[in-house]
């Protein structure tokens, strides 16, 4: 009788173990894509089985709703019907997904006096590194000041009615500084109301960590080494993410040299040129990645001693600013509280 026992204890036991290795316990659910041109990857974990093709498809038509409004790339986006519409004092009615980007830039815009601003494109152009592709020669300081008279943001009246009003027609914006984040938060929202607690959503290298990974562990994500000829997935900081939101800028992958001098594509939108600060990178962590990823942009603007100024006075908000000294060395310029993220 006790041998009888022992083996149905046995099988109780093994059946238990099977069950919470491959039947009953939590599962990884991995889902990637291609939006904004660029890629996305998504993880989520359930206990219960996923239909992963039926979360896809919902996460593609969200994306793409957001892509129709804010793609310059689109001629019917818009985005673009806003930039084509030269009319000044008379309203435009945008969508919610645009409206909330403009708020969101707006006080971004302001946060840093002026140091992100969505309206640089003429800029962009005018330094060769818009649609007509790099240049053979800097453009001259006369090109840059005509430029200039066309960058503005606050020459864009913002309702929160839904409407926007350009008091310079020649105003255009570009959001590609601010789009991907606001896509990853919209991602994260919508797989939050599918129930889900535990999920990584990264679009472009932007990312929002919600709840643990699959060993119960904060999610660890990396900050890609800022150098030009390093691999794609080279490594320079490790951080730990828990119901926050990372983005990172840098300037070590669009450039270009004229006459052995570079020239990054992260222009100040205050002086009219490229950045010549040393800023090779910025990375911000916060509630939401909307605000990470356009911070992060302003504060390589800023520089460090500006910039982790900026990082400290903002609560629940932290960085590291990184900097390539003459020697080619990275200083790092961390905000008081980065090193209770950081790993490595």
């Amino acid at each position: 009788m006790r041998k009888r026992y022992f083996f149905v204890g046995l099988w109780a036991a093994l059946v238990c173990w099977v069950w919470l290795s491959g039947c009953g316990g939590p599962k990884e659910y991995p889902l990637a894509g291609q939006t904004m041109g660029t890629t996305y990857h998504i993880k989520v974990i359930s206990e219960s089985k996923v239909d992963v093709a039926a979360v896809q498809t919902r996460i593609d038509q969200r994306l793409e709703e957001i892509n129709q409004s804010m793609s310059t790339f689109r001629q019917d986006s818009e985005i673009s019907r806003f930039n084509a519409f030269s009319e000044t004092g008379h309203p435009f009615q945008v969508s919610a997904d645009f409206l909330r980007v403009m708020l969101a830039a707006r006080e971004i815009h302001q946060l840093t006096a002026g140091a992100w601003d969505g309206t640089v494109n003429p800029l962009v152009d005018v330094w060769g590194f818009g649609k007509a592709g790099p240049l053979q020669a800097l453009p001259s300081p006369e090109a840059v000041a005509q430029a200039r008279k066309k960058v503005g943001f606050d020459r864009i009246a913002i309702s929160e009615d839904g409407y926007l009003t350009k008091k310079a027609g020649d105003l255009t914006v570009d959001l590609a500084a601010i789009a991907k984040g606001y896509g990853v938060d919209q991602v994260a929202l919508l797989i939050k109301g599918m129930g889900f607690k535990d999920y990584l959503v990264e679009i472009g290298g932007e990312i929002y960590a919600a709840g643990r990974r699959l060993d119960g562990k904060p999610w660890r994500v990396g900050i890609n080494r800022p150098q030009a000829d390093a691999p794609m997935d080279a490594v320079y900081k490790v951080l730990q993410l828990a119901d926050a939101a990372m983005a990172t800028s840098g300037d070590y992958r669009n450039f270009y040299r004229i006459e052995g001098r570079v020239y990054s594509h992260i222009l100040d939108p205050r002086t009219g040129y490229p950045l010549q600060n040393g800023v090779v990178s910025a990375t911000v962590v916060a509630a939401n990645c909307t605000f990470a990823d356009g911070l992060a942009t302003a504060l390589m603007v800023m520089g460090p001693q500006a910039g982790t100024a900026l990082l400290d006075q903002l609560p629940d908000v932290e960085g590291l600013i990184v900097v390539r000294t003459p020697s080619g060395d990275f200083e790092n310029h961390p905000s008081r509280g980065f090193a209770g993220i950081a790993l490595e």
